[in-house]
């Protein structure tokens, strides 16, 4: 069974799940979009939360990263699925807890960046209603560009 879990800070479980989040980040970002080093201090940071995906005996199978910078807009920072955990719903499921804990914070825009040939998560983004904003040039490197992309909430 797999479950939609909120890491609380300074959970008993804490330095398991971040251990496990880090191997997950180095294998599937690049080095230097990687966050493994700091990983534990960006948690600890205020406004910001991260959800993960337990299977089996408390297995990590994927997370998702979020932050409020300020009172209107919050940005997906992260979204990680293990390699044989894909295409099972995992990365949508966390997708959507994520986006539903921005909305309790009553922000009207969430954004995220996301490289144009992860097909997979333009699709995934596009179907939870997120729009392409613009391309930014040189957001992960010299020759490696992202779409700034974004969902708008009703104001209520």
């Amino acid at each position: 069974m797999a479950t939609v879990v909120e890491l609380q800070k300074n959970s008993a479980k804490w330095t398991k799940v971040v251990d496990e989040i880090v191997r997950i980040e180095k294998r599937v970002f690049p080095k230097h979009e990687s966050l493994a080093r700091s990983f534990d201090e960006e948690l600890r940071k205020k406004n910001g939360g991260l959800l993960y995906m337990e299977v089996g005996a408390g297995e990590v199978a994927g997370y998702v990263m979020y932050s409020w910078p300020s009172s209107l807009a919050a940005c997906i920072t992260k979204l990680a699925v293990k390699e044989n955990y894909r295409k099972q719903g995992f990365g949508e499921a966390l997708l959507k807890e994520a986006i539903q804990k921005c909305r309790t914070r009553k922000v009207q825009r969430v954004s995220l960046h996301v490289d144009p040939s992860r097909i997979a998560a333009m699709k995934l983004y596009q179907k939870l209603g997120f729009q392409v904003d613009t391309l930014v040039e040189g957001y992960y490197s010299a020759d490696r560009s992202a779409y700034r992309m974004y969902l708008d909430f009703d104001s209520e």
